[in-house]
C-alpha cells in the first residue's frame, strides 16, 4: 500500500514547522522537516567557510554530507545540529543557498526516498507542488510578514541572540523575495493546496484545522 505524504508549505515564520511536528506525532508520521536539511548544508557551508555563491562548492558539501533525523534532531555526519542551524548567520544565508537547482534536486531526492519508506508529514516551500506534487493532503500555511517576524524575533531573544524586530522584517522580507522568485522550485501555492492563515490563531487552533480536514478526507474514502 502506498504510503501517506501530507504536504504542508508555507513562507519563513508561519508556524509551519511546528504544526507539522505535532500533526506527525499525533498521527504516528514521521516528520521531515525539509528547511532544517538547507540549513544543515548552510550551517556547514559557514563553518567550512564556503561563499554561498560559490555552487560548485555547495554541491560538494552535500555529495559529502549525511543528513538525518532522529527524535525530533536533525543530524548532519552524525552530530546533533538542532540549535545551530538557527543562528542569525544560517537564516541570512539558507535561501540563497536553498536557490541552487543542483542542491534542491539532490535533497529532493533524499526527501522521496524516505516517504517512500514511511508516512510523513513535510514541510516546506515546494513539497505540495514539486516534491510531491500528488501528496494525499496539501496545506499552505500563511501569515502577515509583521507578525511571522514578531514570532521569529522572540524564538531568536529566547535563544540569547541581540536583534532588532525591524531587522528581522528585512531578513523575512528578502527571504521571501528569494524564495518566490527563485528560477526552480519557486514558494507557492499548490493549485490544490488548503490556505491556512495563522496571523491571528494559535499553534492549537491551526492543528485541529488541519487534523479536521485529513480526518474528513479519511472518512470520505471509507
Amino acid at each position: 500500500m502506498k504510503n501517506t505524504v501530507i504536504a504542508i508549505d508555507g513562507p519563513a515564520g508561519s508556524g509551519k514547522s511546528t504544526i507539522a511536528k505535532i500533526i506527525a506525532n499525533m498521527l504516528g508520521y514521521i516528520y521531515i522537516d525539509t528547511g532544517a536539511m538547507y540549513r544543515a548544508i548552510t550551517y556547514k557551508a559557514v563553518k567550512m567557510d564556503v561563499d554561498p555563491d560559490d555552487e560548485n562548492g555547495i554541491v560538494d558539501i552535500v555529495r559529502s554530507s549525511d543528513i538525518d533525523f532522529s527524535d525530533g534532531k536533525i543530524l548532519l555526519d552524525g552530530e546533533d545540529i538542532s540549535e545551530q542551524i538557527r543562528m542569525p548567520v544560517v537564516n541570512e544565508r539558507v535561501s540563497k543557498i536553498a536557490s541552487i537547482k543542483d542542491v534542491r534536486l539532490m535533497m529532493v531526492d533524499l526527501q522521496r526516498k524516505i516517504a517512500g519508506k514511511h508516512n510523513v508529514v513535510m514541510d516546506g516551500r515546494d513539497i505540495g507542488t514539486h516534491v510531491f506534487p500528488d501528496a494525499k493532503y496539501k496545506f499552505y500555511v500563511e501569515a502577515d510578514i509583521v507578525e511571522r517576524a514578531k514570532r521569529r524575533h522572540l524564538e531568536m531573544v529566547e535563544k540569547g541572540y541581540e536583534i532588532k524586530l525591524s531587522s528581522v522584517i528585512e531578513d523575512l522580507s528578502e527571504r521571501d523575495r528569494q524564495d518566490r522568485t527563485r528560477e526552480f522550485a519557486p514558494l507557492v501555492k499548490a493549485e490544490d493546496a488548503i490556505a491556512i492563515d495563522t496571523t491571528t490563531k494559535n499553534i492549537e487552533q491551526v492543528t485541529q484545522d488541519i487534523l479536521h480536514y485529513i480526518r474528513r478526507g479519511d472518512k470520505n474514502e471509507n
